[in-house]
Order: C-alpha cells, then sequence, then structure tokens
C-alpha cells in the first residue's frame, strides 16, 4: 500500500507560541488519525528544531528548501544533512514558489533532489501548470517534463524515498482547487510518466495541492491516485488541519 500522507507548509509564517500551541494540538488529536496516516508538518527552517522535539515522534519534521550543494560557503543556505541532523524526514523541492520568486529551475530542482536522496531524506518534488499553460492545453506536457527533469537523478534503489505533490499554480492561495476529477486525471497522468521512467509507479505517493481544506479533502482523498495532500494556508489552523488528516476514506 501507498503511503497516505498529510503534509502541513507553513511557508514563511509562524512563531515559537504557534508551534507550541499547534504542533500541541495536533499531537493531542494524533490518536484520532487513521494509523497508516503520516502527519508532516514543514515550519521555517528556523523553527524545525523546535517542531521536531514538540512533535515527540508521532509528528514527521519537514523542511521546506534545502541548497543544491552538500556543504560550503554558501551563506544563509542549508545542506540537506543539516536537516536530517535536526530531525526532518521530509524535504520539499521545486515547490512554485521557489521556482517563480527565486528562479529555480527544473535542473536546480534536479540537484537538490539528489542531495535530499544522498542525505537518506524523502523528497518531495513539487509540480504544476499555471493558468496560462492550462489554458493552452500545456497543463500535462508541463507537469510531465517538471516530472522527467526533476527525478531525472533517481537511482532504482531510491524510488522508496520519493514522493511527488501536484499544485496547480492557479489553485494555490487563491481559494480555487482543480475538481477531484480534474486532479484524479493529473495524478494519473504523472504515473504514467514515472512509469514512463521505469520507477514503481503504483508504489510512489502523489499528493494533491493547493486550495485544500477540510471541506473539499475527503472527494479528493477518495480519488484513486490521491495518496493524500500538502496544506498551506489550512495547515496553520490546528482544527482544521487535523480534520484534513482524517478525511481519508475508511478501510483504503
Amino acid at each position: 500500500m501507498r503511503r497516505r500522507i498529510v503534509a502541513g507548509n507553513w511557508k514563511m509564517n509562524g512563531s515559537k507560541d504557534l508551534v507550541k500551541q499547534l504542533v500541541g494540538a495536533v499531537c493531542e488529536q494524533s490518536g484520532n488519525v487513521g494509523k497508516d496516516v503520516e502527519v508532516v508538518i514543514i515550519p521555517p527552517a528556523i523553527y524545525l528544531g523546535q517542531v521536531a522535539e514538540q512533535g515527540g515522534g508521532r509528528i514527521t519534521t519537514g523542511a521546506q528548501n534545502v541548497s543544491q550543494w552538500q556543504s560550503g560557503a554558501y551563506t544563509g543556505e542549508i545542506s540537506a544533512e543539516m536537516a536530517r541532523d535536526m530531525g526532518c524526514g521530509y524535504v520539499l523541492v521545486g515547490h512554485s514558489e521557489r521556482r517563480q520568486l527565486f528562479g529555480e529551475t527544473d535542473s536546480v530542482a534536479a540537484a537538490k533532489v539528489e542531495q535530499v536522496l544522498l542525505s537518506g531524506l524523502v523528497a518531495v518534488l513539487c509540480v504544476g501548470e499555471t493558468l496560462a499553460e492550462r489554458e493552452a492545453g500545456q497543463a500535462e506536457a508541463v507537469v510531465a517534463e517538471q516530472v522527467r527533469s526533476g527525478l531525472s537523478v533517481v537511482a532504482d534503489d531510491q524510488w522508496s524515498r520519493v514522493v511527488v505533490a501536484y499544485e496547480p499554480v492557479w489553485a494555490i492561495g487563491t481559494g480555487k482547487t482543480a475538481t477531484a476529477d480534474d486532479a484524479q486525471a493529473m495524478h494519473s497522468e504523472i504515473r504514467k510518466v514515472l512509469d514512463g521512467m521505469n520507477a514503481p509507479a503504483n508504489e510512489i505517493s502523489v499528493l494533491y495541492g493547493g486550495s485544500v481544506k477540510a471541506d473539499n479533502a475527503a472527494a479528493l482523498f477518495a480519488e484513486p491516485d490521491i495518496d493524500g495532500g500538502l496544506i498551506g494556508g489550512a495547515s496553520l489552523k490546528a482544527e482544521e488541519f487535523i480534520s484534513i488528516c482524517r478525511s481519508f476514506p475508511a478501510g483504503v
């Protein structure tokens, strides 16, 4: 069975008080989440240690970004090894905000995936098309190229530490969400691309992200190729986030 994952990306939000309150509330409710659902919190790097300590093993910690370099004179960067040292299990790579605001390319994403995998962590490659690309009928081609390029460095024995997160750029933070059918269609296409790369496509978790909330999570997670969510704003509200974590269909 593929891993079912709900990961909360806090982006550049948070405080010591929020970590204490929100992580504490999630941990208290962790017993009400399916045993096969992995709950991941991905805070700003400065709070990674506090989240890991507060989580006490009941949640997994993830980093929002790492460097494409292993170590050295790169002021302001953090390495994948540092993320592992702070207790991380996951690292986001290629989020659309990194691509759009910081100019990260597919080749940079691939270099970061390589570092994450070398460190023994799970790489979560984020892919997704803009509204203009979707309206031009290019969505599948754009996403396929991001998957192929970003995961081109993965060795045969590393696929178990790869997750793909499909986040249509036009749905991130906009309140717009792809319909469950649209999201499922793209997730199915992603699996075809992975299969074409000789990856174990049916064993790799593919998450959906883009304005996921408690009131639409269940419909999304019920689709056969959607294995969970990468949650943005809703992950900053304990009750909402916990509700999303509990949205998987029973017995799946």
